[in-house]
């Protein structure tokens, strides 16, 4: 797979949670290898994000306002090539929780993409509110790709990882649309 041939992007739930925790993972594995603990990314990793998105995807967050979002990239027969998962936050701003697209893919436009859905969706669901993500300071394509899409470093931290693991991460931020 090496082009990005059309897409379209549609809300998920429950019945993608495979498709999503594969996509995770194989992400994770791609992008983070030698910048996480290979602990991190090791044999459980599959089977733990098919947990993780089994749960988030069928949980009861009550209220709209507090619920997350998931947005897929899809091509024409179904293939997942790309994800974001967007979680509303108690102090009004929305979490890009995971923005990943299929290793071979990136730089097609899919990302940017999901990230303007994002933003759209945010503006329509919570008021325009401030989109925020954190990422590994060492994940230097993704940092790229956040900084050309116009987000603002606001923050610089620790993020911590299956294991203990720690790792500078910024955050970055999307003012209100």
């Amino acid at each position: 797979m090496s082009d990005t041939a059309e897409f379209s992007i549609r809300p998920g739930g429950p019945a993608d949670a495979p498709a999503v925790a594969d996509l995770h993972a194989t992400s994770w594995r791609t992008a983070y290898a030698g910048i996480v603990p290979a602990a991190a990314l090791g044999d459980g990793l599959a089977e733990e994000r098919q947990v993780l998105w089994a749960i988030r995807l069928e949980a009861d967050y009550g209220e709209p306002a507090a619920t997350p979002e998931l947005l897929l990239a899809e091509r024409a027969d179904g293939e997942l090539v790309g994800f974001v998962y967007l979680v509303p936050q108690p102090d009004g701003r929305v979490l890009v929780d995971n923005l990943h697209v299929r290793p071979g893919l990136t730089g097609g436009g899919i990302g940017a993409a999901l990230l303007a859905a994002a933003r759209d969706w945010t503006a329509r669901t919570h008021a325009g509110a401030p989109l925020f993500l954190e990422v590994l300071r060492d994940n230097h394509r993704a940092v790229a790709f956040y900084e050309r899409a116009g987000a603002v470093r606001t923050r610089v931290g620790t993020g911590v990882f299956p294991g203990g693991g720690e790792l500078p991460e910024y955050e970055y931020t999307w003012a209100r649309p």
